[in-house]
């Protein structure tokens, strides 16, 4: 019996898993918004007192760099400490472990509706993949093949400094630079990023904000879904298409950056909250035209596999592979 979590800045989702034919099949499954509790071990103990099991240890995906089990979360003002938290949530073990690399771990396991094909091309079964992961923050992780099977490993690579890859992005990581000196990836393409272009191009004077967007951006305290909103269909806005347009492109440039990297022929995978959102967008071409803009090399990118992760769960799930895999249950693997 496995506690698993996927922590993230914008909420945490826990379940409990039991270990079945060497699957983890899902018990109970719950939502937290992360924000309005002060730490893991506050959200983990109200899931325990409603779904009190025999539970065997915990392996919780934290959106921050683990390191000797412990974590300071990257978007959240929680420290996060493996020993600590089986003490005082009463459980045998618990381990901790990035939150993509978690994604990394249910990666082979999806198929079906789980996926959402970008191009045409099939995954090399032997071959490396990597994930990149748009949402509360910009996260990556990697996967390569082993003898028994794939071996999943973090990354924080989103925080790479942003490439302009042209002269409207340089004039845009300037902009960013004035305001929050370093400038990378996570920047513009996560949650926030849509909000920061707009306002570039608002402010910079590149595209003009009718007054009654305006007013409509004023009476709302996210203004992504309405940037989002008319960006598109016969209700579009220039100054919102036009962020959108910059947002996928850069999106686009930084998964391919990765694919050069590690040359991902077991696939490339878009995780994350915001991808699943703005798949038709994804699929318009876009994206994958920015994903293969190299000059020389596009011809490589050309036959990368390219996949967005719909599973709103994966990571949840990834952790409960992983949970399997590392013997928490006392079983030889």
């Amino acid at each position: 019996m496995l506690l698993a979590g996927d922590i993230g800045g914008t909420k945490t989702v826990l379940a409990a898993f039991a270990a079945g034919d060497g699957r983890p099949v899902l018990l109970h499954r719950e939502t937290y918004a992360s924000a309005e509790y002060p730490g893991l071990d506050a959200v983990a103990r109200i899931f325990l007192a409603r779904h009190a099991l025999p539970y065997t240890g915990a392996v919780f995906g934290v959106a921050g760099p683990v390191r000797d089990q412990r974590c300071t979360a990257t978007n959240l003002p929680w420290q996060v400490e493996a020993e600590a938290l089986a003490q005082t949530l009463g459980l045998p073990a618990v381990l901790l472990v990035n939150d993509l690399q978690a994604m990394a771990f249910a990666v082979p396991h999806l198929a079906g509706d789980d996926l959402r094909p970008l191009n045409g091309v099939m995954p090399d079964p032997r071959g490396p993949i990597s994930v990149l992961a748009p949402g509360t923050g910009l996260g990556e992780a990697y996967l390569t093949p082993g003898n028994h099977g794939y071996c999943a490993y973090p990354s924080e690579g989103g925080h790479a400094d942003l490439a302009p890859g042209c002269a409207e992005d340089m004039d845009l990581v300037a902009w960013l630079m004035d305001r929050f000196g370093h400038v990378s990836y996570e920047r513009v393409c996560s949650g926030q990023g849509t909000a920061l272009i707009y306002r570039f191009l608002k402010e910079t004077g590149r595209c003009e904000e009718p007054p009654w967007l305006g007013e409509r951006l004023a009476r709302v305290p996210d203004p992504v879904p309405v940037i989002d909103q008319y960006s598109r269909g016969g209700e579009a806005c220039p100054i919102c298409r036009r962020a959108m347009d910059i947002f996928i492109r850069l999106l686009g440039a930084k998964a391919g950056n990765l694919a050069l990297s590690l040359l991902p022929t077991g696939g490339l995978y878009l995780g994350g909250g915001i991808p699943p959102k703005m798949i038709e967008a994804l699929e318009d071409g876009r994206f994958m035209e920015a994903f293969a803009a190299k000059g020389r090399i596009s011809g490589v990118l050309e036959r990368i596999p390219v996949r967005v992760v719909m599973n709103p769960h994966a990571a949840l799930l990834g952790a409960a592979w992983y949970g399997l895999g590392a013997d928490i249950f006392g079983d030889e693997k």
